[in-house]
C-alpha cells in the first residue's frame, strides 16, 4: 500500500496549525476526505491562506495541480470551487531547506449569486499562473467569475453561446447553431505569441498586487 492512502481523512494538523499561525485571524474548516488532508477557507481569504500555503518555508505548496467546481443544485450554497496543491519536497525546495512533501484539498463555498445569478470567487492567477485557463474552465462550464481574473472568457465553447453546460440545471438536450468561426489550429508563432502574451501578462499582474 502506498503512503499517499495512509494519510488522515481531515486536514494535516502540522498544516494547519502553521497556516493558524500565519493568518490567525482566518476560520478554516477541516473536512472529511478519503484521499488527502481537506479543508473549508472563507471565500473571501482564499488568496491569502493560498500564499501561505505557497511561501510559508514549512508548506512551500509551489504546485498547483489543479481547480475544478462542483454543483450542488438545488442546495445552498450551490457550488463549491475546489482547489488541488502540492509541495514538492526536494523538487522545488525554497532558500534554506525542504517542506515535506504533501498533497492538499481545499474547497470554497460559493452561493448561487444575485437574481443576476453571477457566483463569483477571487482568482490565483495572481499565484499561480496555471489558474489562467482552469479558472476560465470553471467559468465556461459553471459560470463561476473569478473576480481579478486578466482575461476571463470561455475557452471550452465558442464565445456566443448561451449557458454554462456543466450545471445541474443546464439543458440536457440542447441544439444550438454556431454563429462564430475561427481557425482551431495555431502556426508555430502564434502558439509562442501566445504564451509570452500570458506570461506577461502573469507578470504584471503579480507585481501589481505584490505576489
Amino acid at each position: 500500500m502506498s503512503e499517499v492512502l495512509l494519510i488522515p481523512h481531515t486536514m494535516d494538523a502540522v498544516v494547519l496549525d502553521l497556516v493558524r499561525e500565519a493568518a490567525p485571524s482566518i476560520t478554516i474548516e477541516p473536512a472529511e476526505a478519503v484521499d488527502m488532508p481537506t479543508a473549508y477557507v472563507p471565500r473571501d481569504h482564499i488568496v491569502e491562506v493560498c500564499r501561505t500555503l505557497r511561501d510559508h518555508p514549512g508548506l512551500q505548496f509551489s504546485f498547483l495541480v489543479e481547480i475544478t467546481a462542483v454543483d450542488y443544485y438545488p442546495a445552498t450554497p450551490r457550488y463549491e470551487v475546489v482547489y488541488h496543491l502540492a509541495c514538492l519536497g526536494d523538487a522545488f525546495a525554497q532558500p534554506g531547506g525542504a517542506a515535506p512533501p504533501r498533497r492538499l484539498r481545499l474547497k470554497v463555498r460559493v452561493d448561487a449569486g444575485d437574481e443576476a445569478n453571477t457566483p463569483w470567487a477571487p482568482t490565483l492567477s495572481g499565484l499561480w499562473p496555471a489558474a489562467n485557463w482552469l479558472e476560465r474552465e470553471i467559468y465556461d462550464l459553471f459560470g463561476i467569475v473569478f473576480t481579478g481574473h486578466p482575461d476571463l472568457r470561455r475557452i471550452l465553447t465558442p464565445d456566443d453561446w448561451t449557458g454554462h453546460p456543466l450545471r445541474k440545471d443546464y439543458p440536457v438536450q440542447v441544439r444550438k447553431d454556431v454563429a462564430s468561426w475561427s481557425p482551431m489550429e495555431l502556426t508555430p508563432e502564434e502558439f509562442a505569441a501566445n504564451v509570452r502574451a500570458s506570461r506577461a501578462a502573469s507578470d504584471t499582474l503579480a507585481k501589481t498586487r505584490g505576489q
